[in-house]
């Protein structure tokens, strides 16, 4: 799998790739600023990108505008975004095209290689790796949502678990459920948020992306 990585910091950076190489992913790509991020994204085509939100020259949200225009040129192109904060205009700017191949992780609360890669890999699959912290966050601020307010307190958590990028598996394991269980408040989550089955689309993360950026 390959991966393009922008980090200012030359420790961290050197560090990522080094845990990447680790674990059979091909960087093909470590850069330190936006523009040289663009160039990689449009020349490479990686198949996911480890983003800093911050990047020279503006230290601003250089990394996660170079993302978007890349994701606009290319729609779905797998972000995986580190920041020190959450940040909710991003995160609801990343979410907004509905695409799918989303993350956005706290550099803080990464506690170990597995968790991080595992982050990677799920976004590099069309999936999402959010960080509770800004799941929390963002559904602060849409919890009147007239959609979500159909949802039940346990569909809710099902919710934000599915967010995490959790499997059904780990959903049922952390709520003391079945399986079962768990599927069926998915089932109605997908129904009240007008989802109906589909072989073109995949339901779990439109239902994650509606329910982040719902406005």
């Amino acid at each position: 799998m390959r991966v393009v990585v922008a980090e200012d910091l030359f420790l961290l950076r050197d560090g990522l790739v080094r845990m990447l190489e680790a674990y059979d992913f091909e960087v093909v790509a470590a850069v330190e600023s936006g523009p040289e991020l663009s160039k990689a994204l449009a020349e490479l085509e990686p198949d996911v990108a480890v983003v800093d939100v911050r990047l020279p020259p503006s230290f601003s949200d250089e990394g996660l505008q170079c993302a978007l225009g890349a994701r606009r040129a290319r729609p779905g192109l797998p972000v995986l975004v580190l920041s020190q904060h959450v940040e909710q205009l991003y995160a609801r700017e990343l979410l907004a095209d509905g695409s799918g191949g989303i993350g956005y992780l706290l550099k803080d609360r990464v506690f170990d290689a597995d968790q991080f890669i595992d982050a990677v890999r799920r976004v590099a699959a069309g999936g999402t790796a959010m960080d509770p912290q800004v799941i929390s966050q963002l559904l602060d601020r849409r919890a009147q949502d007239k959609p979500l307010g159909r949802l039940t307190p346990r569909e809710l958590e099902v919710m934000e678990l599915m967010a995490e990028g959790r499997s059904n598996t780990a959903i049922a394991a952390k709520l003391f459920v079945t399986e079962r269980a768990v599927a069926k408040h998915t089932s109605n989550i997908f129904g009240k948020l007008g989802l109906p089955p589909s072989d073109d689309s995949n339901r779990r993360v439109l239902a994650v992306l509606a329910y982040l950026d719902r406005g």
